[in-house]
């Protein structure tokens, strides 16, 4: 019997696909090119500042509403713009604090399916589509992380920066965690968990300060900037420039 010859695959060549398939995507890109341009040109020149994050389901009421806008206000008037997600709950609190200070109130909005409303404490207000790119201005222009109570929106910001700074792709600055009873949990699975499971360095764990008190807040930035003042040196400014 003749072994029967199969005809070869034919190959598809992606770049030969019809204009319609791709359409959709390529146009897709502009968008997203324009929302980087957007963020670029809104917030190059607002510094120094401070991104500060929470949960949006946090009530006006709470305490950690309160100790919120209490940090914001105290970031505003000690000359730093204050940036937050623009929506409800602790970003609320922070662009209502920042608001009525002597610093701009920034809020990095945007479109979600639910939860997510813009606030009206806010200077500048810029809407995205997409988390990532949204994500890039929180960290780009910072001169520190304030991190309240949240959820995986809060913990995705964290570990984003903690990333960021561990791998070299961004520049070191204070990361501040804001009230020890939350965060203790998650702090001591790095410490002994991660660490002995040599996922993480013990290192690593230095990149962390946790603050109860938001006059405590100011000082760990203020004291970390002491003798260098918040311009990034040219190396740093390399680092940013190529996020």
């Amino acid at each position: 019997m003749e072994d029967k010859v199969l005809p070869p695959k034919k190959s598809i060549d992606p770049f030969h696909l019809s204009s319609q398939a791709l359409s959709p995507e390529s146009w897709k890109i502009f968008r997203i090119m324009a929302e980087f341009v957007q963020g670029a040109e809104r917030l190059a020149q607002i510094h120094p500042s401070v991104s500060i994050f929470g949960s949006a389901r946090t009530p006006p009421d709470h305490r950690y509403y309160a100790m919120a806008e209490e940090i914001a206000r105290l970031l505003s008037d000690s000359g730093f713009a204050v940036v937050s997600g623009g929506g409800p709950g602790i970003m609320e609190a922070v662009n209502k604090g920042a608001y009525g200070g002597k610093g701009p109130s920034v809020g990095l909005n945007i479109t979600l399916p639910h939860e997510q409303s813009s606030n009206e404490f806010q200077d500048i207000s810029p809407t995205f589509r997409h988390f990532f790119a949204r994500k890039v201005m929180f960290v780009k222009y910072a001169s520190a992380y304030v991190v309240l109570p949240g959820g995986f929106g809060t913990l995705d910001e964290l570990m984003e920066i903690m990333t960021l700074i561990q791998t070299g792709k961004s520049r070191r600055i204070p990361i501040i965690l804001v009230h020890a009873p939350f965060w203790a949990g998650l702090l001591d699975w790095f410490c002994k968990t991660l660490v002995p499971e040599g996922t993480i360095s013990r290192e690593d764990l230095d990149l962390i300060d946790v603050c109860d008190d938001p006059q405590d807040v100011i000082k760990v930035i203020f004291r970390y900037y002491e003798h260098r003042g918040f311009e990034p040196s040219r190396e740093e400014a390399q680092i940013q420039l190529n996020l």
